[in-house]
This record gives C-alpha cells, structure tokens and sequence, in this order.
C-alpha cells in the first residue's frame, strides 16, 4: 500500500502573514472549518504569542474543529510554547510547533548564536513543549541554506528530545528541486532516528519553485507537506495546496502515494478564501484560475468536444466546479435555493440562509439570471460579521466628463443619521471624500479592486478595498450590480472593521 501524505495548511498563519491580509477571528474560523471540510491532516491556526487577536483565533478554532489537528507556531521560547499550548490545549489533537534558524547567515546575524547554542536551545524547547503534550513538531528554519552535516545533527537530537515531525524549510525560496530532494535525501539516510517521525517540508515561492520543490521532497521521503490555499503568504507566497494536491493525483501512478483531500472541495476553498483576504487569483492560476478549464483555441475547443482528456489532464468536475449551467431567478422560491445551497457545498443555520436568501431576492430583481458564482459571494458575504458602527441609507452621485463628479451619503449611527457631500475625481472618490466628512476621520485609501463575479452587464460586482490609518491596514468588501454602490459598501466596511479592531 502506498504511504499517506499529510497536508499540513498554514494559509492561517503563513497565508494571513501575505501584506495586506487581515483576517478576524469569524473569518479564520469559516477558513478553518472548510479546511476541515476541505480534509487537510493539520491545520497551523496561528503564532499565538504574536497578539491578542493571534491566540483567540487559535483558541477558537482549537476549540471548535473535532477532525483535524490544530497548531501553534512559536519561538523556541518558553513564553512562546507557554503561551502556544494555552492556545491549542482544548484541541482533540494539539500540536506545538517550534523553530529556530540553523543557517550560517541567520545564526550570525540574527540570533548572535553558535551551532552548540542553536542546538542546545532546540534540544531543550522540544522537551520543555513535551512536558504539555505529545506532539511536537520542530522546525529548522532556512534549513535550505543550512549546513546539512548540522542539519543532520540537530534533527537527530531533537527527535530523541521527544519531536514527533521535524520540518525542513526553504524559507527564502533559495533552492531547485533536484538541490532540495537532495536535501531531503540526505536527512533520510544520514539521521539515524529519522524513522520514529514524520518528515515535512514548507517551501517558499521566491524563485517559483515551490510546489515542484514540495514534490521533489515527496519523491525523497517526506511524509508531510506545509502549504497554503492559492499560494499565499510571505514575499511570494507558500507552495499552494491546490497545485501539490491536484499533481498526486492527477500523476498518482508516478508518485505512488496518497492524501486525505477531498478534491471536490478544493474550488469553493480557494474562491472563499479569496473573497475573505481580497487577494484576487490570477485568471492563469494552476487548477483554481478562472481559465484553468477553460478553452478558446478552436483546435482545443474541438479536441475537448470530442474527448475531454485530449487537452484536459484533470476534469472540472474533480475540483469541485461544475459544468451545470442550471440558474436561478427571481421567481424562485426557497425550496429551490436551499436545493442549490445544499448542491453547492454550503450547510448553513436557517436564519443565515434566510439572509442569504433576502439577498438573493433582492439580485434577481435585478439580474435576469443568478450563477453559481453569484451566490457564492452573497453567501460568502455573511462570514465578515463585522459590527455595522455606520451604516448606509443611502448614497447619490452625479458626474459627468463636462461636471465636478459630486456625492452625497447618508449614514446612521445608533439612532442618529449623517448627511455629508462632497467633490472628488469621479464619482466614487467624491462619494469616499462624503463618507470620510461623514465619520469625521481622515483615511489613506491603500488599494482598490473590482471584479465582476460573473460576465453580462448585470454582472454582479464585488469591490475589495484596502484603507491605511496609523501604519496599519484594513479591508473591505462590498457587491452590488451598482459598482458605484459596491465601492460604497466596500469602503463603509473597512470603517467599520477599523472603528471596531482600535475601538
């Protein structure tokens, strides 16, 4: 029987670390309970020492979760382990995950520190996390510019310490795929306890080689794999989950192994978690781009239509989309939308399916026809749940090429309504320019995205904007068949996420 490899998903910790990227702990925990859906093996909920907010989170969905393991980073730290085992305790399955760097350059530079202290510390950390449960797991930070006569000395000592997963990072992204399993290669004949653990690997994208760089160290012994939905994280983001699981097993009889994943849930994971971050993918994304099945060559059209396999190695059926084009309307009822709900993944409490539903009401009136697509995000649109401070009553543009672009909001805040208008450079900055009046706050908007949920005119449009005040970053999102609307809604939310976390 072939070996199983674990997903170990750290698009909550590692993927939440992507600039711009600030999740609440409603949204980690939506993120986290499709991973668990989704059938990921570990799920790294956070750094809990990091903040408040960090441990909560990790608290939260260790509390929650009943099927998966749930982890910590930290420091080979005390207080870090301390602080990372109140966080994972109340997990059925806890794991403390800790690091220290073991490259030259880190040692010298950052930590100030020879091989025999990084060594000792390790050796230590891993006994001092033993003494809270039995999983431990210990990272040797830019192991992919190590020594590997270290390497090899390091993970020896601490899986006698009691590491039950040693993990080899090429945090910078520094190192090819044959050069890695080699790496990897090496730490399965050259440590002499390797046996008694599990062997994981996190790559980075830096040089875009991290999912070939995951594979090449499954090819070579490792027995987990770190990675995150659609990439995301640090610089240029973690190997992607998508890409590493879709490749075993659309290529399962060359690498011979299997996973835990349900494939079919792999879709809807990365379009919730793209909605929940605002970080869009690229149309040209391996396996979850929108034209990752899609075929506009005639050649290709007509080799598909004759038979699927001549240029598809993998169907859109096995990651969860599909090719039923059945659509609702406004004359739908209920019945029909929770039918759809339910084919679609979705398992919901009735008062936030009656939500979702007023909302999509509401669309249809609108939209000749409602897709797949659009319903996701109406549906998506409820995890925020960020306290609505302000709230819109209603908004009035006029702009023209000839005329000032001129704005007015309404805004009501507990009992009290605000009416405030002003200019700007077309109409959506004027009505941004009257909302600001409105709240009485000066904001840096940081960035500003649209994108239309599905094709038409009557395109639903989904607007994801980031607002800058004291250094620090807040997003927002809105959707409306009114863009203008949408940015509205859009920037109103980030207020109200900001009003909300420095309140």
């Amino acid at each position: 029987m072939s070996k199983i490899i674990k997903i170990f998903d750290t698009t909550l910790r590692d993927g939440e670390q992507t600039p711009g990227v600030n999740l609440n702990i409603q949204e980690k925990l939506e993120i986290a309970r499709q991973l668990e859906k989704l059938g990921v093996d570990v799920i790294e909920a956070g750094f809990a020492i990091a903040s408040p907010g960090d441990f909560e989170a990790v608290q939260a969905v260790a509390t929650e979760l009943k099927n998966v393991t749930v982890a910590s980073l930290c420091r080979a730290v005390e207080k870090d382990i301390d602080r990372a085992w109140e966080a994972v305790k109340n997990a059925v399955s806890p794991r403390i995950h800790t690091f220290i760097a073991t490259s030259d350059i880190h040692m010298q530079h950052k930590l100030k520190m020879s091989e025999d202290a990084v060594l000792e510390r390790a050796v230590a950390m891993v006994k001092y996390a033993k003494r809270y449960c039995s999983d431990i797991e210990f990272s040797a930070e830019d192991a992919g510019r190590s020594r590997p006569e270290f390497l090899y000395k390091i993970f020896e000592a601490v899986i006698a310490a009691g590491a039950t997963c040693i993990n080899i990072p090429d945090t910078v992204g520094y190192t090819a795929p044959k050069e890695f399993g080699g790496l990897i290669k090496g730490v399965m004949e050259n440590v002499k306890n390797i046996e008694n653990t599990d062997v994981s690997v996190h790559c980075h994208n830096d040089l875009g080689m991290a999912v070939a760089n995951t594979l090449a160290a499954i090819e070579n012994g490792a027995t987990q794999v770190e990675c995150t939905i659609n990439g995301l994280g640090e610089r240029a983001g973690n190997a992607a989950l998508e890409e590493i699981v879709m490749a075993l097993t659309t290529r399962k009889n060359y690498y011979n192994v299997q996973h835990n994943i349900d494939t079919t849930q792999i879709s809807r994971t990365s379009k919730l978690v793209t909605s929940l971050t605002g970080v869009q993918v690229q149309p040209n994304k391996a396996v979850v781009g929108a034209n990752a099945f899609a075929h506009e060559s005639g050649i290709h059209q007509h080799g598909v239509l004759s038979e699927k396999s001549t240029y598809e190695i993998m169907t859109p059926e096995s990651v969860g989309l599909s090719q039923n084009k059945m659509v609702l309307g406004k004359l739908s009822g209920r019945h029909a939308f929770e039918d759809k709900l339910k084919d679609m993944g979705y398992t919901l409490e009735q008062d936030a399916i009656n939500k979702a539903f007023e909302k999509f009401k509401e669309l249809a009136d609108k939209k000749k026809v409602v897709l797949d697509d659009d319903i996701h995000v109406l549906v998506e649109e409820r995890v925020s749940q960020i306290p609505e401070i302000y709230q819109l009553k209603s908004f009035q543009t006029n702009s023209g090429n000839k005329v000032i672009a001129t704005a007015m909001v309404e805004l009501t805040k507990e009992d009290q309504t605000v009416t405030e208008a002003a200019t700007g450079d077309g109409p959506i900055d004027a009505a941004f320019n009257a909302i600001e009046r409105a709240v009485g706050i000066e904001i840096k908007l940081a960035d500003y995205n649209l994108r239309a949920v599905t094709g038409g005119k009557d395109a639903l449009g989904e607007v994801s904007v980031k607002i800058a005040k004291e250094d620090k970053t807040f997003m927002g999102r809105g959707v409306s068949t009114d863009i203008i609307e949408a940015s509205v809604k859009a920037y109103l939310n980030a207020i109200n996420r900001m009003l909300s976390e420095i309140a």
